[in-house]
């Protein structure tokens, strides 16, 4: 990538985008229903018949697929990011200095998200993602397409590998959730996380890997900031990897359901979860057609799931704050009573105070704290902090 080749004014690249936003406030639900179950000691407490339908919904619609779509955006939010310093007459050795800081400041929240509250942290797996491929913000289409796709296999294989794990495990009468495994106080926690964490993060870059680039790659066409000239596309790629989704990911969610039966548990994992990433881009291409239905004068309900978007990182935060309250040993303690569905309806709960809290933010003029301090480390304590509207300026 040519670093001279932009054209575009900062006025093009600095106006907030209704798009992403949705994409980030949505994708906290998706991220919600896949966290959530994990707190719980028995799936099978309460009504058969919802436990079953809770199961085959976040099977299909966020297990494995959540994360892509996070991460999807996480790669668009860099090539916006290098597009708007671009555009103000940044040079390569300072968009690169810029992004290791905003990569080691990923990597401090991220490890204190997972220390001090629950180990399901992907934060610093960003951080450290960025820190080894900060380069590729500058790669060509076709290398960033290629990266992609090569990574795409060992990704799979980890994803699926945990995946069959799991299931092994729990065929053992040992759960396949966090509940068994909980320190019985919090200074156990922490040191509990300690020693897996390093090993955790570096592993887990793999998997970040083949849905950053592509969004790398959408940010540099500005499709979601532009949704109207890409309506065509967006069009085809939500049809497209939406479907592969569904057909990909379907045989893990009826057996996980006990509708089917196989002896193929690694094709039916490494499906569920390779189609997953195709799932998490088809989302965000979901939520670039949604921002074109709106237009230019988004209703209140709009504004607070934008409101949300815009705080995601804090309210990704939050979220892991509350199954801290609620389901371990030292708090709230909730594990052994509630069942699968019972914590998907927590999590759906969770997802809409999270809109109200983000828009009553929004309408005080507060950005989120979590996104005021990754600023902070990226550019100094002068950088501002101020909310902005849709129309203004996004880092």
């Amino acid at each position: 990538m040519d670093l001279a080749r932009s054209a575009k004014t900062p006025a093009d690249v600095t106006r907030r985008s209704l798009a992403p936003d949705l994409a980030r406030g949505f994708m906290l639900l998706p991220i919600a229903l896949a966290h959530a179950p994990a707190f719980v000691s028995n799936w099978d407490l309460g009504p058969a018949d919802l436990n079953t339908i809770a199961k085959l919904v976040r099977s299909l619609f966020a297990e494995n697929q959540a994360r892509a779509m996070f991460v999807f955006l996480f790669g668009y939010a860099l090539g916006q990011l290098t597009e708007r310093q671009l555009a103000r007459g940044g040079d390569w050795t300072s968009i690169r200095k810029l992004l290791r800081r905003r990569s080691l400041g990923l990597i401090a929240i991220g490890f204190a998200h997972g220390a001090l509250l629950v180990p399901l942290d992907i934060v610093a797996v960003y951080g450290l993602t960025l820190l080894l491929l900060a380069p590729m913000v500058r790669a060509r289409d076709s290398v960033l397409w290629w990266t992609s796709v090569l990574t795409l296999v060992p990704a799979t294989l980890v994803l699926t590998w945990q995946s069959v794990t799991a299931q092994t495990t729990a065929a053992m009468g040992i759960p396949m959730t966090l509940a068994a495994l909980m320190a019985p106080d919090y200074v156990a926690h922490v040191l509990a996380e300690l020693p897996f964490w390093p090993l955790k993060t570096a592993v887990s870059t793999i998997v970040v890997v083949p849905a950053m680039l592509p969004g790398v790659w959408a940010a540099r066409r500005r499709i979601l900031d532009e949704p109207e000239r890409h309506a065509a596309m967006l069009s085809r790629v939500t049809v497209i990897c939406m479907a592969v989704s569904v057909i990909g990911r379907l045989p893990m969610a009826l057996q996980l359901t006990g509708a089917w039966t196989t002896t193929m548990t690694w094709t039916v994992a490494g499906a569920h979860a390779m189609t997953g990433y195709a799932g998490g881009i088809g989302m965000a291409a979901a939520a670039g057609l949604v921002s074109i239905r709106i237009g230019c004068d988004p209703g209140r309900l709009t504004a607070a799931l934008a409101a949300l978007g815009q705080r995601s990182l804090t309210f990704y935060l939050f979220q892991s704050a509350v199954w801290l309250a609620l389901f371990y040993p030292f708090t709230l303690d909730l594990r052994d009573d509630l069942g699968f569905t019972a914590s998907c309806t927590v999590a759906v709960a969770l997802w809409i105070v999270s809109i109200l809290l983000a828009d009553r933010m929004r309408r005080a003029g507060h950005r989120g704290p979590a996104e005021v301090l990754l600023r902070q480390m990226s550019y100094g304590r002068s950088a501002p902090v101020s909310a902005p509207s849709l129309s203004k300026e996004k880092d």
